[in-house]
């Protein structure tokens, strides 16, 4: 037995997650969670994408959340690198240390 779900649910829970994704990057100054929150925000791009898939009959938009996902893990090896690098030499992973690099 199959449950399905309406698309408009999935849609909705997508752009709540995406939302809440974006108000932590907008808020935070934490790099560590600025990261997760743009993690968050190509999740729910991911759902979205694979539920207007679904919905056509199509597999677009699954192709489209794989080259998603591999540009997202790229993303969180430079950006983790990064970090580390920002954290290694300043003791701090705030924004607004960012530009003490300069000096």
């Amino acid at each position: 037995m199959s449950a399905t779900v309406e698309p408009w649910v999935v849609l909705s829970f997508a752009s709540i997650v995406f939302f809440i994704g974006l108000a932590g990057l907008v808020l935070r100054r934490n790099i560590l969670v600025i990261l997760m929150c743009i993690e968050l925000m190509l999740n729910s791009v991911n759902l979205t994408f694979v539920t207007f898939s679904r919905m056509r009959g199509e597999l677009t938009g699954q192709m489209s959340v794989f080259f998603i996902i591999v540009v997202a893990a790229a993303e969180s090896a430079v950006g983790l690198g990064l970090v580390i690098s920002m954290f290694r030499t300043l003791r701090s992973v705030d924004t607004d240390d960012i530009r003490l690099l300069r000096e």
